[in-house]
């Protein structure tokens, strides 16, 4: 082989650009009829948050009208959502919990 028979091949690397999903938080709304414990009791079951994290958010809940009671995926945040409306109604709650972007 001379020098002009050579072939120089070049490794190519193609980059796929990965993002993180998009993040929602699920919101809970104060209301007149929806007692406190029950807030702080949805709050450990299905949120998993400890007792004193639980009563914080509660009294936030409570004071704000509103509070996050986590940041999950959007299958996530879905399903809390639809767990926490059906235990809620499951026991004569009105407790309002809605989904939006983070």
């Amino acid at each position: 082989m001379t020098t002009s028979d050579t072939v120089i091949e070049r490794e190519t690397t193609t980059r796929v650009g990965m993002q993180p999903p998009r993040m929602f938080n699920v919101v809970l709304y104060n209301d007149d009829s929806t007692t406190v414990e029950f807030v702080g009791l949805v709050l450990m079951t299905i949120f998993h948050k400890s007792f004193e994290s639980a009563s914080a958010l509660t009294m936030q809940i409570h004071e704000k009208g509103r509070g996050i009671a986590g940041t999950y995926s959007f299958e996530v945040a879905t399903q809390k959502k639809e767990e926490t409306t059906l235990v809620a109604k499951a026991n004569g709650c009105p407790l309002r919990c809605e989904v939006e972007k983070a």
